[in-house]
């Protein structure tokens, strides 16, 4: 389990603060990085955490250490929370939509699962998951999970989608790597369910987990791509954010992560 973060932009040395150790972590400024935000025209971060080599690997450490909100990001805790307090049985079992009947998406009208939510990022229905885990218990379990600032409010629908929950893109890497490694204080089989459904891509020993979010969509705001490597018994954490101007920069976010990932080896580039 990670339980917080200590850094200072003006230093060299951050610290990761686990359950059984206290791992000195340096940053890495990655020159292949910073070419890849520039042509596509974004400002924006990219972190991955190699703890092999106590290392966060990045460009523009200043931003990586910036908290934002989360967006549809946390849609992977509140899927994690939801299933371990029992408000649905699985990641299959079916939610009514009670959402505005002219909703962002279409898609989202149909009664699903988190399975199928997660992928059209179905924002009525995780508010319909936060109400049913309620604001007390919402708090708690963010507090256990030292989840960015810790901060949810008074309206338990709306906290990660205009705050007052933060989170900085170094801290998305910390929270998933105890879920990539399941050894966040949830019970082991939610997790799991959480990385069946957060799974986008893969190949021979390797699979890929992530998901985007978009602050203010579909104006301008911050876009994140965050997720994790599974390479082998290695896992590589990452966390991706950008300022959008609006909807045109919105692939940016998953093909800037994806060419970030190949620029530093952690996944094959595509076949052609």
């Amino acid at each position: 389990m990670v339980f917080g973060l200590r850094a200072s932009v003006a230093g060299v040395a951050v610290t990761l603060i686990s359950a059984n150790q206290v791992m000195a972590l340096t940053w890495r400024e990655e020159p292949s990085l910073r070419p890849l935000f520039e042509k596509a025209g974004v400002d924006g971060t990219f972190v991955l955490l190699d703890e092999r080599d106590r290392a966060w690997r990045g460009t523009n450490r200043q931003r990586a250490e910036q908290r934002f909100s989360p967006a549809s990001t946390f849609k992977i805790p509140n899927s994690l929370i939801a299933l371990s307090l029992g408000v649905v049985a699985n990641v299959d079992q079916l939610i009514p939509y009670t959402g505005d009947p002219n909703p962002f998406m279409r898609e989202w009208l149909e009664p699903m699962g988190m399975r199928g939510a997660i992928r059209v990022s179905n924002v009525p229905l995780y508010q319909e998951l936060a109400r049913r885990i309620g604001l007390a218990r919402m708090q708690a379990a963010i507090q256990r999970l030292h989840y960015g600032n810790e901060q949810i409010g008074s309206n338990v629908t709306t906290f990660w989608l205009r705050g007052p929950l933060a989170i900085s893109a170094i801290e998305q890497t910390q929270f998933l790597a105890g879920l990539a490694k399941r050894t966040l204080p949830f019970p082991a089989a939610a997790q799991q369910q959480v990385a069946e459904i957060t799974r986008i891509d893969g190949g021979p020993g390797w699979s890929l987990h992530a998901k985007t979010g978009w602050q203010n969509a579909p104006g301008a705001g911050v876009g994140w791509w965050v997720g994790w490597v599974k390479r082998g018994d290695q896992v590589y954490p990452f966390a991706l954010n950008i300022a959008m101007r609006g909807s045109a920069d919105a692939p940016k976010r998953e093909q800037l992560g994806r060419e970030s990932l190949r620029a530093l080896k952690i996944i094959p580039k595509p076949n052609r």
